[in-house]
Parts: structure tokens; C-alpha cells; sequence
């Protein structure tokens, strides 16, 4: 009989590796999951209703959760055997042991859908920009091959000088390869750094380069800072002190970073240091979270400050990445319009010095 579930297993396994859950679907099933679990549904009932209203290979999958679930299987390794992701499964794993779960689940599905919201904007965004660059590459190997040396060489028989536009042109077309080069370069010198150095760096000493890129280093920086400290946050209300709460974080290996990141602060908790000291040694957080920590421990309310602080981190985070799709767009139609302007009236304008002398 064991070995007839076994199979069974391993064949739902193998079936669930052909419909991997996107982003999207894995936020929208666990905000289901808490609505109903903060309406009073048990876990397995939320599961079967909302399996009711998904297609049939997804059915096939959450009645396999169920399976697991009966026989005692943790709701975080059942989405794990679904392959969720890591972050979503950080979520029902910390809900699990501070029992906030509708709370934890409903606040996991969207921050992911705000996540998923902003990748198909930026998608959305640069779609069209991205195709009128395809066309204007077209555009401007045709005038720069075909039309302008022809044109060039007519200008240049009757006494005209190359105008500004027609120098923008042939200077795109002699810097663009130069700049093509540079890309290809960085590229295969990320790489190789990649691959050589940055691997071997501890997962702590990685974060630490993460956050130092430009524009996404202070994405990753109040990505990390919100997780670490609502998960602190739930975990705290539930009545866990913050050695309980430091120890599911270094139990959780599902999450190395985390896990990595609370055993180092309990080495330095028990040398004595203060928990705001240790947090602001910290590059990958946010500067002002060392002084939400000590302010939320001497009024006694560390819990509510930690969610309030892990809010405003979204809120800072969400107003960053629309201020940056404001930017990229209209600098890319900038750049498409200039390079269009230039193409016409490197031709149009030594035509109406012609037309002038008629």
C-alpha cells in the first residue's frame, strides 16, 4: 500500500512539472486562501472551494495537496512540492508558527501581486518603445546605406556642407558598434565576476553587493527590509520573543539569506550588543529600520512599529518604480524622435538650400 502511494505520488510530481504555477496564479490562489480562512473555512475546505472554480489540471493538483495535507504534511512543503515561490512559501512557513496564517497569507499574495504588477508594466511599458527602435533600426540602416551616401555625394558636387543632422547620423552609425562593444563588455565582465568571485561570497557579503547597484540595489533594500521585519513583526504578535522568532528564522533553510542572517545575530545578541547596534552594521537594510527597532523597544510596541515600518517600506518601494517607468519611457521616445528628426532632415535640409538657389 505504501509503495502504491508512492508511485502515486511521484507520477503527481512529474505531472506537476508541466504546469508550473506562474507569479500571478500562486499570489491570487493564497489571497483566495486567506480570504476564506479569515472568513472561518479550515485550511483543507478553502483549498477544495477554490479548487471548484480552477482548471482541471490545477484541480488535479490542489486534490494532490489535499492528499498531503491529510497525512500530515506542513502546508509550506505541500507549496514547496508545488514549487512556489521561495518568498510566498517564507510566508505560510513563518504563519505556520505564529498563527496569523489568513493575515500572513493575504499580506504575502500582495506584496507577489504587486511584484507581478510591476514586471508586466515595465513589459508593457517598453513594448512598444522596444518596436519602434526595431523599425528605426530598419529605418536607419536603409537611409545611412542606401539614401545618404547618394545624397552625400550630390550635396558635396554642388558646394553644400554636411549640415548638423547629416554629422548626427554618421556619428550614431560610427559610435553605436563602440557602445554595442562596451555593453558586450561589462556583460562578459559580470560574468565572469559572477562566476569567479561573486559565487564563492558568503549570502550575506552577496546582499551586500546586491544593494549597491543603482536603482536596484534600493529596490532589493526595501524588499529585504520589509520581509525581514513583517515576518518579525507576525511573529512577535503571536507571542514568540525575539530569540524564538530569530531561531525560525535560522530554521527556515528554504530561505539561506534569512536563515544566514538570523544565526549571525544571535552570535552577536549573546556577546551582549543590542539588536538595533547589530541590525544597523547591516548595508542590505534600510537605515531608519535600526531606529524603528529601538524605538518600538522602549515603548513596549516593537510588533506595531516593525508592520508600520514594513508598510512604508512598500509604499517607498512602489513610488520608486513608478518614478523610474516615468523616466524610461519618455527618454526612450526622446531618443527614437531625435534619431527619426535626424534621418529626414539630413536629406530635407541640403534640398532646400537647393530649391533656395533655383
Amino acid at each position: 500500500m505504501d509503495i502504491f502511494k508512492n508511485l502515486n505520488m511521484n507520477d503527481w510530481c512529474m505531472m506537476m512539472k508541466h504546469h508550473k504555477w506562474s507569479v500571478n496564479e500562486q499570489a491570487s490562489f493564497l489571497k483566495r486562501t486567506g480570504e476564506l480562512l479569515a472568513r472561518g473555512y479550515p485550511i483543507a475546505e478553502a483549498i477544495e472551494s477554490i479548487a471548484l472554480q480552477l482548471p482541471s489540471k490545477r484541480k488535479e493538483e490542489l486534490n494532490g495537496c489535499l492528499v498531503e495535507l491529510k497525512d500530515g504534511l506542513p502546508f509550506h512543503d505541500v507549496l514547496n512540492n508545488l514549487r512556489f515561490n521561495k518568498d510566498l512559501i517564507g510566508y505560510v512557513y513563518f504563519a505556520e508558527q505564529h498563527g496569523s496564517f489568513a493575515d500572513a497569507l493575504l499580506e504575502g499574495s500582495a506584496l507577489a501581486l504587486l511584484k507581478d504588477k510591476d514586471v508586466r508594466k515595465l513589459i508593457k511599458l517598453l513594448q512598444y518603445p522596444m518596436l519602434l527602435i526595431f523599425i528605426t533600426g530598419f529605418l536607419f540602416i536603409f537611409v545611412e546605406n542606401t539614401l545618404l551616401p547618394k545624397f552625400t555625394s550630390l550635396f558635396t558636387s554642388l558646394g553644400l556642407e554636411a549640415n548638423f543632422f547629416t554629422k548626427v547620423i554618421y556619428a550614431f552609425d560610427q559610435y553605436f558598434p563602440i557602445f554595442i562593444g562596451l555593453l558586450i563588455g561589462i556583460f562578459m565582465m559580470t560574468a565572469i565576476y559572477y562566476f569567479l568571485i561573486f559565487r564563492k561570497l558568503t549570502i550575506l557579503q552577496q546582499r551586500i553587493q546586491l544593494v549597491r547597484i543603482p536603482i536596484v540595489g534600493r529596490i532589493l533594500k526595501l524588499l529585504f527590509t520589509h520581509y525581514f521585519s513583517i515576518q518579525l513583526s507576525f511573529l512577535l504578535s503571536g507571542g514568540i520573543s525575539v530569540s524564538e522568532a530569530l531561531l525560525l528564522f535560522e530554521k527556515n533553510l528554504r530561505q539561506p539569506f534569512y536563515s544566514q542572517l538570523a544565526l549571525v545575530i544571535k552570535s552577536k545578541l549573546v556577546t551582549g550588543e543590542k539588536l538595533e547596534t547589530i541590525l544597523g552594521t547591516f548595508s542590505f537594510f534600510e537605515k531608519e529600520f535600526p531606529m524603528i527597532v529601538k524605538h518600538g523597544q522602549e515603548n513596549g510596541k516593537l510588533e506595531q512599529e516593525l508592520l508600520f515600518f514594513s508598510k512604508h517600506c512598500v509604499t517607498n518601494m512602489e513610488e520608486m518604480i513608478e518614478k523610474s517607468f516615468k523616466t524610461i519611457q519618455p527618454i526612450l521616445y526622446l531618443f527614437i524622435g531625435f534619431l527619426v528628426v535626424s534621418m529626414y532632415l539630413a536629406i530635407l535640409l541640403p534640398m532646400f538650400h537647393l530649391l533656395d538657389g533655383i
